[in-house]
């Protein structure tokens, strides 16, 4: 692993599989929010937006003259 960056709290290392590790003072690893959250302040990753749900398609109605067709 390099070390990307080094501060008082973190250390920021880079893994073989170009993935970052984000570890405290105390050796510890971070996860989830925190490890985003630091890494996004060092500005080596930027943080995910939400997407837009896809538009609803109305839903294909038969034609009306053929369901209600007189029976002779």
């Amino acid at each position: 692993m390099e070390i990307v960056k080094k501060t008082s709290e973190h250390t920021i290392v880079k893994k073989r599989s170009g993935r970052y590790g984000v570890r405290t003072a105390k050796g510890a690893w971070i996860n989830g929010d925190d490890k985003l959250s630091v890494l996004s302040e060092a500005g080596l990753v930027t943080k995910p937006t939400k997407k837009a749900p896809p538009p609803e398609e109305p839903a294909a109605e038969a034609p009306a003259a053929e369901e209600t067709a007189p029976e002779e």
